[in-house]
């Protein structure tokens, strides 16, 4: 609340304040003139949300998937921008895929067990690069440590970006076995960037961002996943790596982010001053 309030004190200097923030911005800045929007990265399908999103219905929001925005249509989305990385930050690498990978986080909503049963249904080594935070910790040690079962079944730990790339390019497919609408998996284009398919559930944004029979398969159940990774070789890598570069560089990710500035501050051609980012 401090931040914002020096934030709100200076919002003068700017043409434009973008915050990441969730909703605690919307009343303070709606009561000054500088233009401003919201990029919201969480779930919104809380009850708690439907007064918030009904009361500030004019504050321009993005969201980062369209599918985010289902629990709260009536909310002022000015634009879906999907999230991008560096271009050059993930790499294809020249190794042979052995393994099955699971990125990110083990918790309850990504649902790791369901990897695990995929992969001995296939009979691939899985090797799981996530970290465990300590709300998750009894999930861990109760539900997924009792199911790991080296060499088929291998955790690994969480992961820097700078060993990501031969992680994934290390991977046959990367398993994303989530169980809820997750508004956008960032897992996902890690992969593509290194030219590795995807096989995910049909849950929250996978169907805007995996592309069927492209840059992976979109499936409905552990059986359909394991058939999946049997055809997961008739995709081209190179393909994966390509449509990467056209959908989810950092590049188009600004770009995207300077039309909704300038279609918020409805002018043209951006102005010289600066135009500054709010986040935690």
């Amino acid at each position: 609340m401090v931040m914002l309030e020096n934030v709100r004190q200076r919002c003068d200097e700017f043409d434009l304040l973008h915050f990441h923030l969730d909703y605690y911005p919307f009343s303070l800045f709606s009561r000054q003139r500088t233009p401003f929007i919201t990029t919201l990265h969480g779930r919104l399908d809380l009850p708690e949300h439907q007064p918030v999103f009904k009361t500030f219905g004019r504050t321009p929001i993005v969201s980062i998937s369209n599918s985010q925005r289902r629990p709260v249509l009536q909310a002022n989305w000015i634009r879906t921008i999907y999230h991008g990385v560096p271009e050059e930050l993930l790499t294809p690498r020249p190794t042979k895929p052995v393994y099955l990978a699971a990125l990110g986080r083990i918790a309850p909503e990504k649902s790791m067990d369901r990897a695990i049963r995929i992969a001995r249904r296939c009979g691939i080594p899985l090797k799981i690069a996530a970290k465990v935070d300590p709300v998750d910790q009894d999930y861990y040690e109760q539900i997924i440590k009792p199911l790991l079962d080296p060499p088929l079944i291998e955790y690994v730990g969480e992961i820097s970006d700078q060993e990501k790339s031969e992680f994934l390019c290390g991977a046959i497919a990367l398993l994303v076995t989530i169980d809820w609408s997750e508004p956008f998996g960032l897992v996902m284009i890690e992969a593509m960037a290194c030219g590795t398919p995807v096989v995910a559930f049909n849950r929250g944004s996978v169907p805007e961002i995996v592309e069927d029979d492209v840059t992976g398969y979109i499936v409905e159940d552990e059986l359909s996943a394991a058939n999946a990774v049997n055809r997961i070789t008739q995709l081209d890598r190179r393909q994966v790596r390509k449509r990467f570069e056209e959908r989810f560089t950092a590049r188009r990710m600004a770009l995207d982010y300077m039309g909704a500035y300038r279609e918020v501050m409805q002018i043209d051609k951006p102005r010289l001053k600066v135009v500054t980012s709010v986040e935690n």
